[in-house]
């Protein structure tokens, strides 16, 4: 049979084939992604959860008692990773003058360094700053991998995050999207330099 006669254009237009199948939902703004997204990916991931974000800062604020859930979830085995931006680096200075907002990118990053060192020494939970070759590509892209979901955000120009794009992406074969996103995190987490070192 004629593929159109399987497959006619409407039904083609509301299912996803191929890439696109990795894609869940993409917001136009990080802050337009409910709460509850973030919440029910931290919740549901089991072994891996993974905060490649510059600063990672507003999760204390948007995931309710963030802290206890990283605990507990580094208690039952899952790992936890906080890649940060190092908040003495050049490019993080050279960000602060781009954003060019009350709450600087330094500010943040220590925010997130309060509250990890609040934590303790946890086994499972580390921590790591970007290598300074690598922070220019760290600054401009923030990858939170919880299992096989992931979310992204490529910063925008001169927007800070909340202000760029999200794409929530499941994993549903080797080398698409998720897979582009995750390997990237990790070839960064890869030479970062552990925090406190």
């Amino acid at each position: 049979m004629d593929e159109d006669v399987l497959w006619p254009q409407a039904v083609k237009n509301k299912i996803k084939t191929g890439n696109d199948r990795e894609l869940v939902h993409s917001y136009p703004y990080r802050s337009a992604c409910p709460n509850t997204v973030w919440a029910d990916l931290l919740h549901a991931a089991e072994g891996e959860l993974f905060f490649a974000g510059y600063t990672s800062y507003f999760l204390w604020s948007q995931i309710p008692r963030f802290s206890e859930l990283l605990l507990r979830k580094a208690r039952t085995g899952c790992r936890v990773r906080f890649l940060l931006g190092d908040p003495n680096g050049e490019v993080t200075r050279a960000r602060e003058a781009i954003e060019d907002v009350a709450l600087s990118v330094s500010t943040r990053i220590r925010i997130t360094l309060e509250y990890l060192d609040k934590l303790g020494t946890v086994p499972g939970v580390e921590a790591r700053f970007t290598a300074p070759e690598d922070a220019v590509n760290h600054v401009s892209l923030s990858v939170f991998r919880f299992d096989h979901d992931a979310l992204v955000t490529p910063h925008l120009a001169r927007l800070v995050g909340h202000d760029s794009p999200l794409l929530h992406l499941h994993r549903a074969a080797d080398g698409g999207m998720f897979d582009r996103f995750a390997e990237h995190a990790e070839e960064l987490w890869s030479r970062a330099v552990p925090v406190g070192h």
